[in-house]
């Protein structure tokens, strides 16, 4: 798994891939938020550059906007779906615009969008655990473990392009390997 999160104007890191949940829980809770503007683009695109280098079984995103064109998620999200890298969205709070966006950028990667409540810590949980079981056994494992219902019903349902998965703030990519890096400005300084 690898944490890949944004902040401020311009920061996007990228930490090292690890395979204990405690530590990645660890390397979450040492991240501070600063203001500035969404940095979508970055996390799929590193997710894509990651893809070439090692299979990332799926993305997970959370978060509760975003500021970016449309139009060139969308580019990102099926170029990530066509490499068959799945992306779970996941927003906090109900925004109608963001929704929609999330929605488009799962759609794309085959992926799933779902949504929690501000301080839902317990939802979000639950549908962090769907992604890992999804992940590491596929459909069919996530079918048997009896959770996240509306998870399966997206990932059931057809889908206009090939398959793909991402996420925002989180992305999380099964591995043993270990990679850290400061990911490098994308285009237009995001």
């Amino acid at each position: 798994m690898q944490l890949v999160y944004y902040r401020g104007t311009g920061e996007c890191r990228a930490s090292k891939w690890v395979s204990e949940p405690a530590l990645l829980t660890s390397l979450m809770e040492k991240v501070m938020c600063r203001a500035g503007e969404t940095q979508i683009l970055r996390v799929l695109e590193h997710a894509q550059k990651e893809n070439g280098s090692g299979k990332v079984s799926a993305l997970v995103f959370v978060g509760d906007a975003c500021e970016e064109s449309r139009d060139e998620l969308a580019v990102a999200a099926a170029a990530l779906g066509r490499a068959g890298v799945p992306a779970f969205m996941f927003q906090e709070g109900d925004n109608g615009s963001v929704k929609r966006v999330f929605c488009e950028i799962a759609d794309h990667t085959r992926g799933a969008y779902g949504s929690f409540n501000t301080g839902a810590a317990n939802q979000l949980r639950e549908l962090l655990r769907a992604v890992a079981v999804f992940a590491a056994g596929g459909l069919k494992a996530l079918e048997d473990s009896g959770t996240a219902r509306k998870l399966i019903a997206q990932l059931k349902r057809d889908h206009p392009l090939p398959q793909t998965r991402r996420l925002r703030g989180i992305y999380v990519k099964f591995s043993g390997r270990s990679n850290s890096e400061k990911l490098r400005k994308g285009p237009k300084g995001r």
